[in-house]
């Protein structure tokens, strides 16, 4: 009985580890900090690969991805809560 009770704490335990790292994961997917750093490589990444086909203003240009991808983020959420409710 002893080991039963010892062998269910160490599950809990595990179970414990487990979800704060799922709630750390699941904090880094919603940050903004997360949003801010993709936005960022992005810009760059299409700011060289425009500049290297020859556009005239491809800084300006390499927004028009990162504001796609900041207002995708922003607004997907209210997306999603809107499908769910239809979903119900």
């Amino acid at each position: 009985m002893d080991e039963r009770i010892q062998n269910l704490e160490r599950e809990v335990r595990s179970l414990q580890e487990r979800n704060r790292r799922v709630e750390s994961e699941k904090a880094w997917e919603t940050s903004f900090m997360r949003v801010l750093s993709i936005a960022l490589i992005t810009y760059v990444v299409a700011g060289i690969v425009l500049y290297s086909i020859g556009v005239t203003n491809f800084l300006l240009a390499a927004l028009v991805p990162v504001l796609g991808y900041i207002l995708s983020t922003r607004s997907l959420p209210r997306v999603k809560r809107w499908w769910m409710e239809k979903q119900s």
